[in-house]
């Protein structure tokens, strides 16, 4: 047997890595080389962010955890055409979603195989899917583009909870690469803000889901918008999987739903609105028709989606379906679930945020502190006042209620395959305190 010195393969390598001509790895990158070759590559602006910003605390080591050798991430966005987000026919807008989105993955790619040829590893997250699905309903991507599009300059947060650019305004998209090799210079975030809080995203939002004061109902947005998405496709299947016979689920479900899935699955998951990005007038490339004439945005690309007749998907008894029912009469709500099941006690904990209903829970003033037992160990309190939900590890304060509850049965409870009455009756669930605070507690968080 051969020495592996002698292979062709070894041979060939140490030729060309002795040669003044070979390839070297780059100690650090120039930020002014790497911004041209992202550009060139087909980026619309770029941003560098070292891995130790504070901005990334929250996500360092999930990111560190698939590419360890990460030193610098690049932040770049690609622009999106407008009139097509701004079309009311849904086909259009997702189009230009798809194929903008296609370009900034490829965008990635250019740049990883280039910063190859100089021996610098990197990795591109997905713009959007795929993701790591098994972790689903937890957090199943790789890294938050939206933060470190923050982090490194190009835009700011406006209150519908995206990145507003300052030139393009929110029509990008955003994509992340992780490098293992520095950056010569990194960037800052914007000193203001492009956001014009002009309140068209609130005017426009059918779920209700964006408030003036700046709160975001992440369940109205996730359970219409992202309808043939991950949780809406799984209450879909479950759809078929309950009717008896071809008639109960067209009971159930409209051949127009059918083939709206179908299409999704074919094509690409299709956006139910995304109106928010669609009216905004922020951003130095997008605001001089809106300041020239404000009255003729609101007619010609607010009102369209105001006066739209469509469904639009709500969880039953939820602030949605209040706000469509108040402000859309020409709408049509259908009752859906959004198939946001916590999987463990601390995924229950870290959602009630995110499924929290503040209208339903306007009459509520409680402390409740509960204990899970068995499987999963876990202790937290749940303040809910004024409106407003805060949640806290271990038990603080006096409580109104106290929720003693085995953790399997606990879940199974909240996936709706165990009763209440019956994990109350052979007390896999104590509650000490008036039971009509749990019903008001379960009032605030719907599905």
């Amino acid at each position: 047997m051969k020495q592996l010195s002698e292979h062709p393969t070894v041979i060939n390598y140490n030729r060309k890595s002795n040669s003044e001509n070979g390839q070297t790895s780059m100690r650090m990158l120039q930020a002014e080389w790497l911004k041209q070759l992202c550009l060139d590559a087909g980026a619309d602006d770029v941003g560098f962010v070292e891995i130790d910003r504070w901005e990334l605390a929250d996500q360092r080591d999930d990111i560190l955890s698939h590419f360890p050798q990460t030193r610098s991430l690049i932040s770049f966005v690609c622009r999106l055409n407008r009139e097509p987000i701004r079309s009311s026919a849904r086909s259009v807008a997702n189009l230009e979603f798809h194929h903008a989105g296609d370009h900034v993955n490829e965008v990635a790619r250019n740049v990883i195989r280039q910063l190859e040829t100089h021996g610098v590893r990197a990795i591109s997250p997905a713009m959007g899917f795929p993701m790591e699905m098994d972790r689903f309903p937890g957090k199943i991507w790789v890294v938050s583009h939206k933060p470190v599009a923050v982090a490194a300059g190009l835009g700011h947060m406006g209150i519908h909870r995206n990145v507003i650019h300052p030139r393009f305004g929110n029509f990008i998209l955003l994509g992340t690469i992780l490098v293992d090799t520095e950056v010569s210079e990194y960037s800052q975030p914007l000193d203001y803000n492009p956001c014009l809080e002009c309140k068209l995203c609130v005017a426009a939002c059918p779920t209700g889901a964006i408030s003036p004061d700046g709160h975001f109902d992440f369940s109205a947005c996730y359970t219409h918008n992202y309808r043939e998405f991950m949780g809406g496709f799984t209450d879909w299947v479950e759809s078929i999987a309950d009717s008896g016979n071809a008639r109960e689920y067209r009971r159930k479900v409209s051949d127009s739903e059918s083939v709206s899935m179908w299409q999704s699955l074919s094509y690409g998951a299709n956006y139910k609105a995304a109106y928010c990005m669609a009216v905004c007038p922020a951003g130095e490339d997008v605001i001089g028709p809106y300041l020239s004439d404000k009255s003729q945005h609101l007619q010609h690309i607010v009102k369209p989606f105001q006066i739209k007749d469509e469904t639009v998907y709500v969880v039953p008894n939820s602030d949605a379906e209040t706000h469509v029912a108040r402000r859309f009469p020409n709408k049509e709500t259908k009752r859906v679930g959004n198939g946001l099941r916590p999987q463990s006690i601390q995924g229950f904990l870290n959602g009630l945020a995110l499924t929290f209903q503040r209208d339903k829970s306007k009459t509520l003033e409680a402390t409740y502190h509960f204990a899970f037992t068995g499987k999963e160990q876990a202790k937290a309190t749940v303040v809910i006042q004024n409106k407003t939900l805060q949640v806290r590890n271990g038990h603080v304060g006096e409580p109104d209620l106290r929720v003693v509850a085995d953790s399997e049965t606990w879940l199974k409870f909240l996936a709706k395959e165990r009763s209440i009455f019956t994990a109350l009756l052979f007390r896999k669930i104590r509650v000490k305190g008036s039971p009509r605070l749990l019903l008001a507690f379960g009032k605030c968080f719907p599905s």
